[in-house]
C-alpha cells in the first residue's frame, strides 16, 4: 500500500506533470499537419494542377520520411538523449510546416518531407521515453498521449476548410496555422532539455540489429504498417470519395473529423484494457472486423445517415487500432531501449507499407475512376491485421524463449 501511494505520489510530482504535459502537447503534432491535408486536397490539386496520383505523394511522402528516419532515431538519441532529440523534432516541424505553406509544387513537397522527418522522431522517442520514465503506468501513458494525438488529428481535418476560408492565403494559411500548436510544444518541452543534460554523461549500450531477427517484432510491424496503410487512405481519400458519392466537400471534411472524434474514446481505453489481458488477441479481432465492416458499408449504401454510421464505425476501430499498435510496442519490449529499437523498426516497415496506401489508391482510382477498387484493397488489408495481429499480441517479449529468430 505504501509502494503503491509512493508511485502515486511520484506520478502526480510537479515534475512529472510537466513531463506529462510535454508529451501530450507533442502528441497533439503527431496528426493535425497530414490529417488537414485530405480536405483541401482539392483546392492544391486546382490550384497545383496535380493528378490524384501526385496529390497522393503530399500523404505519402511523410510516410517515406517516416520508413527512413525512424530506425535512425534510436541511435541518435543513443548519443544525444531522447528528451533533446525530441526538442530538435520539434523545431524540424515546424520549419517543415512553414515550408510546406510556401506557395510553389518544390516547397510543397519538401516542406512535407520535412514535416514526416519531424514527426519519424516523435513518433519513435515516445513509447521509450514513456517505458523509461512511467514503467508501471504504460497503458494509461500510452492512452492519454494517443487519445491526444487523435482528439488533434481528427480536429486538423475538421478545421482544414473553416481555417481555409478565413486565413490569409487559402489552404497555405491552413497549413501554416499547425505551426502555432508546434511552438507551443517547443516551449512546454524546454524544462526537459536541461535535465537530459544532467543525465547526459550515462551512455546507454543497445543492440540495433538484434529487434530486427526476432518474428514477434516483424509481427508488430506488419500489425502497425496494415493498420497505418488502412488510416492514411481513409485520412487522405475518405473526403474525395464522399465528395464523388454525393456530399459536398465541406460536409465530407467534417464526416472526417466525425471520424477522429469517434476514435477518441477507443483510443483512450484499449491501451488500458489491453495491459489487463494476458495477451492481446481477442482485441485485434474485435477491432479489424469493425474496420472491415465500417470500409465495406461505403460500397453498397450512399445516403448521409449510412455514411454517418460507417464513419463511426470506421472511426471507433480507427483509434483502437493505432492506440493497440503503440501498446503493443511497449508490452513486448523488456525496457526503454529495446522499446525503441522496437518502436523504430514497427514505424519503418509500418509506414513504409502505409507509404503505398494513398500513392496507389489515388493512382487506381485515376485509372479506373472509381473508388470501388481502392476501397477492397484496404478491406484487404484489415483482414491482414488480424493475422498479423494475433502474433503480435501474444503474451511474451522479443528475444523471449518462446519468440522465434527469423534469421
Amino acid at each position: 500500500m505504501i509502494k503503491t501511494k509512493d508511485k502515486m505520489n511520484s506520478f502526480l510530482s510537479t515534475s512529472s506533470i510537466l513531463l506529462i504535459l510535454g508529451i501530450l502537447l507533442i502528441a497533439a503534432n503527431l496528426r493535425p499537419s497530414l490529417t488537414s491535408v485530405g480536405p483541401l486536397l482539392g483546392f492544391i490539386q486546382e490550384e497545383m494542377n496535380l493528378s490524384h496520383g501526385i496529390a497522393g505523394l503530399i500523404t505519402t511522402l511523410p510516410l517515406l520520411s517516416f520508413a527512413i528516419f525512424s530506425p535512425l532515431a534510436p541511435k541518435i538519441s543513443n548519443r544525444y538523449g531522447s528528451e533533446w532529440l525530441l526538442f530538435i523534432g520539434l523545431i524540424i516541424l515546424t520549419t517543415g510546416i512553414l515550408v510546406r505553406s510556401v506557395p510553389s509544387v518544390t516547397t510543397l513537397f519538401l516542406g512535407t518531407a520535412i514535416v514526416g522527418m519531424a514527426i519519424a522522431i516523435c513518433n519513435v522517442l515516445l513509447p521509450g521515453i514513456i517505458k523509461q520514465r512511467f514503467p508501471n503506468q504504460v497503458g494509461l501513458m500510452t492512452a492519454t498521449y494517443s487519445t491526444s494525438m487523435g482528439i488533434f488529428a481528427s480536429i486538423g481535418s475538421g478545421l482544414s476548410i473553416p481555417l481555409a476560408q478565413v486565413l490569409p492565403f487559402g489552404w497555405k494559411g491552413a497549413l501554416a496555422f499547425w505551426a502555432i500548436l508546434a511552438i507551443i510544444a517547443i516551449l512546454a518541452w524546454l524544462p526537459q532539455i536541461s535535465k537530459r543534460i544532467k543525465r547526459s554523461t550515462a551512455k546507454r549500450k543497445t543492440n540495433s540489429t538484434g529487434v530486427w531477427r526476432s518474428l514477434l517484432a516483424w509481427q508488430v510491424s506488419f500489425f502497425m504498417g496494415f493498420q497505418s496503410f488502412a488510416f492514411y487512405v481513409t485520412i487522405t481519400w475518405l473526403p474525395e470519395i464522399l465528395h464523388d458519392y454525393g456530399l459536398d466537400i465541406s460536409t465530407a471534411g467534417w464526416l472526417v473529423s466525425l471520424m477522429g472524434l469517434m476514435g477518441v474514446p477507443s483510443n483512450f481505453l484499449i491501451p488500458i484494457l489491453a495491459e489487463r489481458r494476458s495477451n492481446q488477441q481477442l482485441w485485434v479481432i474485435i477491432i479489424s472486423t469493425l474496420y472491415v465492416l465500417g470500409l465495406a458499408g461505403l460500397l453498397f449504401n450512399h445516403s448521409l445517415s449510412w455514411f454517418i454510421l460507417c464513419v463511426i464505425i470506421i472511426g471507433l476501430s480507427q483509434g483502437a487500432c493505432i492506440s493497440l499498435s503503440y501498446t503493443l510496442i511497449g508490452l513486448r519490449a523488456k525496457n526503454a531501449q529495446q522499446a525503441e529499437q522496437l518502436s523504430g523498426m514497427a514505424q519503418s516497415i509500418g509506414y513504409l507499407l502505409a507509404a503505398m496506401g494513398p500513392f496507389l489508391c489515388g493512382y487506381i482510382h485515376d485509372f479506373t475512376h472509381s473508388w470501388v477498387i481502392p476501397l477492397t484493397i484496404t478491406i484487404c488489408v484489415c483482414v491482414l491485421m488480424i493475422f498479423f495481429g494475433l502474433g503480435a499480441g501474444r503474451a511474451m517479449y522479443i528475444h523471449s524463449s518462446r519468440d522465434k529468430r527469423v534469421f
